[in-house]
């Protein structure tokens, strides 16, 4: 059996040939080289241990190379960057292609999810996002959204339109959805003016904006063809959500208000069976559970509304609770937007616990023929 000259195999390190080799390499890939060869030319070299140096140099780079895929993949999972793999348009040539020797130190730049915007579009992961007219678009919008815990920034990159042409570019602070608002401006911290931030307003004064719930969306006008603009989108940790739009038609969430005078809400938009399982309101911590027809005289209370539109202030009232418990509480309510409303005085500190989960067709079928659990058929 042939015999590496500079590798040792009961350590497992690299020793001896010309100066002695400093390289540690794997038992079994140093023969592989020796078996490829000829008898007489593999005895010459074995002799002379001339490519000792040159086949653990190979060797090397090969299990460098391995190890730093490695290293760059697991730190993508640990990120939450895998993301870009699964879903983005980048090919595995470019993804290896950032594997070889001139790797760049602002790796994580190379990821960047790129594409183009369409005139009525829904984003939900950061990237750059561009639109360039082919015709004129006169009434479009951009729907973005985040995990609930989450806030949204949008970045001006490059804004080429003609504003004195009646061009704009408009971002708003929630979502607009046939005339209504989410955020309701009875639960949104700014009034409704300032949701709105027009680039041919601000210009160069403001060219970043960020939301403040995990939903923002973006309306522009554009007149001529060629017309373009590019936009950043990043997601922000946002500590204590407050207003939410759920990604998912099932789940759990626990909304808390840290002795803040604010609402609010969690809008589920689909038909669900919830389960509220906990509820704590502080100073009616030791009375059992109760749900009492109006809570607004006590100022600290949870809503269930129902409904079609997205205005929490427009959704009818299903339940109120302002008696704290600790239990499930469980409904069907088969409307297209199911919300659950927190309303808190800022004395104390607010918790609601619930889980969730979209409603099967035969379940909706039994609720609108038996139309006793649900009232949304009939308005």
């Amino acid at each position: 059996m042939l015999v590496h000259p500079c590798h040792d195999h009961a350590s497992g390190c690299a020793v001896g040939g010309e100066g002695g080799c400093t390289v540690s390499v794997s038992r079994w890939q140093p023969l592989l080289y020796y078996k490829s060869l000829s008898g007489r030319r593999a005895a010459q070299i074995l002799r002379s241990g001339a490519p000792c140096r040159q086949t653990e140099m190979r060797v090397m780079e090969r299990t460098f190379r391995e190890q730093l895929f490695f290293l760059v993949l697991s730190l993508s999972v640990l990120k939450g960057d895998t993301r870009y793999i699964e879903n983005n348009e980048i090919s595995k040539d470019e993804l290896f292609s950032l594997f070889n020797s001139e790797l760049k130190r602002e790796t994580p730049e190379e990821f960047i999810y790129r594409r183009p915007l369409r005139c009525l579009d829904m984003v939900a992961v950061e990237g750059q996002f561009t639109f360039t007219a082919e015709r004129p678009q006169l009434s479009c919008a951009v729907f973005f959204m985040a995990e609930p815990n989450e806030v949204i920034s949008v970045d001006y990159d490059h804004v080429d339109i003609d504003c004195r042409a009646g061009d704009f570019i408009t971002v708003f602070d929630g979502w607009v959805m046939k005339g209504e608002k989410f955020p309701s401006s009875q639960d949104h911290p700014l009034p409704l003016y300032e949701r709105y931030v027009d680039y041919c307003d601000s210009g160069s004064l403001r060219k970043s904006v960020r939301s403040s719930q995990n939903v923002a969306m973006v309306f522009f006008r554009i007149h001529n063809a060629g017309s373009s603009f590019t936009l950043t989108v990043r997601k922000h940790i946002n500590p204590f959500p407050c207003n939410v739009i759920s990604q998912s038609p099932e789940g759990s969430y626990t909304m808390v208000i840290p002795q803040q005078h604010r609402n609010c809400s969690f809008s589920i938009i689909y038909p669900v069976a919830i389960d509220v399982s906990e509820f704590s309101l502080g100073h009616y911590n030791n009375f059992p559970k109760r749900a009492m027809p109006g809570c607004a005289e006590s100022g600290d209370f949870v809503q269930l509304l129902g409904g079609s539109g997205i205005d929490t202030s427009k959704l009818l009232p299903i339940t109120d609770l302002c008696i704290s418990f600790t239990g499930p509480t469980h409904m069907k309510i088969g409307c297209d937007n199911t919300v659950v409303r927190m309303v808190s005085s800022g004395n104390y500190v607010s918790r609601v616990s619930f889980s969730y989960r979209v409603l099967g067709s035969q379940e909706l079928q039994t609720i609108k023929l038996n139309n006793v659990e649900d009232f949304c058929f009939n308005n």
